[in-house]
């Protein structure tokens, strides 16, 4: 099966909705379970639409746009992971839309004995839930949310696009959930996975960041000054003119590591990390930006505006500062560049 990129943005857009104020996560699960998008980079011959890791990150893209859930994220990781281990029966649920979770810190947990302990934050909807993957000591886990051992609490947050738990792992026994990778297998496998979530991270970040952009000219075209539209003030011109530029480079990173051209040698998941601050930080600028040209209006409830601020602040936490990706990948670029 193929799909062009413009052509899957569009199908997206119409399923997923422009209004953020109005984005319902519940119908947004819904029409990516009837669409099969769950199954997006799943191979054919096991269930999936076998489509490439572009069109996945269209989807993120897109729910960006919308202000989606972000259990989608944990949701796709887990299914790429179930694929890598050929794990047929949980991955068959994880496309019916059985949400598995996972930390979107890409925190891990302690092992002693066999049992599993230790706490995992910014956990998407964790109370609806199957499932949560732990990486412990030398092993990729997949743990049912049934044990008794797992409790979650839902932590209070400022962007109300999300919902984020605290997950506390109290002794789980290990034979209790099941081993996705083990050894050296788990440790390439967890970093697909991790660099899965900083990829979506990224992708919802410039969705988010052009639709504000959007947004925030169709407001210049009908805010009216001087007996004319603000939009035809030249200061106002340059300032758009910038955020557009500022968005068109970080998307010409993120389209060409979504289509595997990235020409990096820094090949692991600190370049994805690093993808993943720049379209963050290019986010929370333009959102700012946006809030002061559309003045007071933007702060207010009714107004989107606001909300797309809210998610470019969580997003430049999620996954690591910027400041921690920057300085590994940086660190890992110069021992490539100088290595024999």
């Amino acid at each position: 099966m193929s799909i062009g990129r413009s052509e899957l943005q569009d199908a997206a857009r119409q399923a997923f909705g422009v209004t953020p104020l109005a984005a319902d996560p519940a119908h947004i699960w819904k029409q990516l379970v009837e669409m099969g998008w769950l199954g997006m980079c799943v191979p054919e011959r096991l269930g999936g639409l076998g489509l490439g890791r572009e069109a996945q990150a269209v989807i993120h893209f897109e729910l960006g746009r919308s202000l989606g859930p972000g259990s989608v994220i944990t949701q796709l990781a887990a299914i790429d992971a179930l694929v890598t281990c050929q794990h047929t029966g949980w991955l068959d649920r994880a496309i019916d839309g059985e949400l598995i979770t996972a930390s979107m810190q890409l925190e891990t947990a302690d092992e002693e004995s066999g049992m599993i302990s230790g706490r995992l934050n910014a956990v998407p909807d964790a109370d609806r839930a199957e499932a949560v993957i732990v990486a412990a000591s030398d092993r990729m886990i997949l743990l049912p949310m049934s044990c008794a051992q797992i409790r979650s609490v839902e932590a209070p947050m400022w962007d109300k696009s999300r919902r984020l738990f605290t997950l506390t792992l109290d002794l789980v026994p290990m034979e209790a959930g099941v081993t996705l990778g083990r050894g050296e297998d788990a440790f390439p496998m967890w970093d697909d996975f991790n660099a899965h979530i900083l990829r979506a991270i990224a992708g919802d970040s410039l969705g988010g960041a052009g639709a504000a952009i959007d947004m925030t000219v169709d407001y210049l075209k009908v805010r009216s000054q001087f007996d004319r539209p603000i939009a035809m003030f030249q200061a106002l011109k340059h300032r758009c003119a910038d955020l557009k530029t500022a968005l068109a480079a970080a998307e010409a990173v993120f389209w060409d590591d979504a289509a595997g051209q990235s020409t990096s040698p820094v090949l692991d998941v600190t370049r994805i990390g690093a993808l993943k601050a720049h379209a963050a930080r290019t986010y929370q600028e333009i959102v700012e930006e946006a809030v002061q040209l559309h003045g007071g209006i933007a702060l207010t409830a009714e107004h989107q505006c606001h909300r797309f601020l809210k998610r470019a602040m969580l997003n430049g936490t999620l996954g690591g500062s910027a400041d921690t990706w920057e300085e590994a990948f940086g660190r890992r670029m110069l021992a490539a560049l100088t290595s024999p």
